[in-house]
Order: structure tokens, then sequence, then C-alpha cells
């Protein structure tokens, strides 16, 4: 059952007619290095991101193969590229993003994880041009898409997913919605203030403000994704947004218990946090039976 001021703040946008505007963040490449530093201490696995990192990656890994090639947009210090890719050696990786400070992290944690299936490209998400039609077994992107300037952006990057991707290939693209009251964004963006640096809630409150809309998501996925992928948000409240294509696999039981004994290991709150994610999506129709 949620807590009372989640259940306030989601009877809020329930109630709520107008949608406050859109607030492109104020920086769209993180190049300063005290502020990728902090970014990346606060987001690593065993930080404040450790159930949203759990969740995509159960997500992901039905939607990659063995010997595929997996395109991650936006891949930032590659956190959750690692996760990834450790428990699935067997499929190559390609991370994108177009910080050089933040490709640097990247390289760096991945040579320490040992990894030797993940490679790395600096570009726009949206101009893909590096990579040739139908050349990607699979594309995904978590929580990155509010970086973009604006909705025509967002649909030259579902564009470029469209293009790059083979036929029954994978999408699993996910990210902050837009919520309709400042409120209920302050609320979100505030949360979890007391367990994390300001500057990693100044970022969430900044990507709440830029996110898209369902409608926007919604859109993007029907013109340029052609019926291969399904828009899903968290119930009552689209705090979250998912576009993910019909699974490609059922995750290998080696996966799921490694799954399974990493969601133990977290706190409890966190454990929470991660229920919370399979209830609220699950409710908005989308199934995590990794972690179930």
């Amino acid at each position: 059952m949620p807590s009372i001021p989640v259940l306030k703040t989601l009877l809020r946008e329930v109630v709520t007619r107008h949608q406050v505007p859109r607030v492109p963040e104020p920086d769209l490449v993180m190049d300063d290095p005290a502020k990728v530093a902090a970014f990346t201490r606060a987001g690593r696995e065993d930080g404040v991101m450790a159930p949203v990192y759990l969740y995509h990656t159960a997500q992901v890994c039905e939607i990659v193969k063995p010997g595929d090639t997996v395109v991650d947009l936006g891949c930032g210090p590659a956190t959750q590229l690692g996760m990834i890719a450790r428990l699935n050696p067997d499929t190559q990786f390609l991370g994108v993003d177009f910080s050089d400070e933040m490709l640097d992290r990247a390289r760096a944690h991945v040579a320490d994880q040992g990894l030797t299936n993940v490679r790395f490209q600096k570009s726009d998400m949206s101009r893909l041009d590096f990579l040739a039609d139908a050349s990607a077994d699979a594309v995904y992107s978590t929580v990155a898409l509010h970086h973009l300037p604006g909705v025509d952006t967002l649909n030259n990057t579902f564009s470029e997913i469209g293009r790059v991707l083979r036929p029954g290939g994978g999408v699993y693209v996910v990210d902050f919605g837009r919520l309709k009251a400042k409120k209920s964004i302050e609320y979100f963006a505030y949360q979890y203030a007391d367990r994390q640096p300001e500057l990693f809630t100044l970022d969430y409150l900044y990507s709440l403000n830029a996110a898209f809309t369902v409608d926007d998501f919604r859109h993007a996925a029907r013109t340029y994704l052609d019926g291969r992928a399904r828009v899903y948000a968290t119930f009552l409240a689209p705090f979250m947004v998912a576009v993910k294509s019909p699974a490609r696999r059922e995750v290998p039981e080696g996966i799921k218990q490694r799954l399974k004994e990493i969601r133990s290991s977290l706190p409890k709150h966190h454990q929470v946090d991660v229920k919370d994610l399979v209830s609220w999506f699950g409710m908005g129709g989308l199934a995590t039976p990794a972690l179930s």
C-alpha cells in the first residue's frame, strides 16, 4: 500500500486538469568534472538509484539474447550498462553518449568491472550516422531522453531507433514522464533528499521538469516504431514511461537467480522501492516476470 504522501500526490495528478510546461534541463551535456563526479558517486549501483538499475536490468534482459549487438543510448557513466553486460557476457554492447567526461568515466567503470563485451561511441542519440540500417538486434535507453532539447529531437531519436533496429529486434526505452502539477514534481524530486547529495536531488528536479509527456512518447512510438513496441506508464501518475517491444526470450534461470540475490542484498527501503516499481508499472500493464 502506498504511503499517505504518495496517495495524495497520485490523487492530485488525477484531479489536476492543466499540465505544467516542459522546462529543458540547464545543461544538455554534462562535462563539468565536479558535477559528473558527484553525480556518478551517488548514481553507482550501491547508491540511491540501485532499485531503478535492478528494475531496468530485469526488463532489458528480456529483449537481449546471446550473440546480439545491443545499443545503449545515453549510457552516461555506464552503471546501468555495466550491470546488464555482466549478466549477459555473450552479448555485445555499444554505449552511446555525447559527453566526453561521461564516456571517460564509462570506460574506466567497464575496465574496473573487467568487461570485454562493451565498447563506446561519442554521438548525439538523435543522429546515429555511424550505425547502418538494421544493424542492431536491440536498442535500449534508461532515463536519458529528458536530456534532449525538444520534441523534435525526441522524434528524431525514435526515428533513428526504428532505422537501426533489425526486424524482430528488441526495444526498451524508459524515462520520466511529465507530471501535471508543480507540487507533484517537487514531491518526487525531494522524496529521498535525505539519502543523496543535494546536487543529485537538484538534477532529479531538473529531470522531472524536462520530462516529455506520455502523448509525446505515444506519438513517437506510433510514428517511428510501426507497432514494434508499446507504451506503458506507471499507474495513475506517469512519473515513469516505458516503450517496450515484446520479450524476445524468457530470462534464463541463472540471471533470475542473480537478480534475486542483488535484490535481497539491498537495504530494506530499496527493496520497497523495487516492489513499488514492479507494482506501479504492473498496474500500468508492464509486467516484470524476472522480478516476480
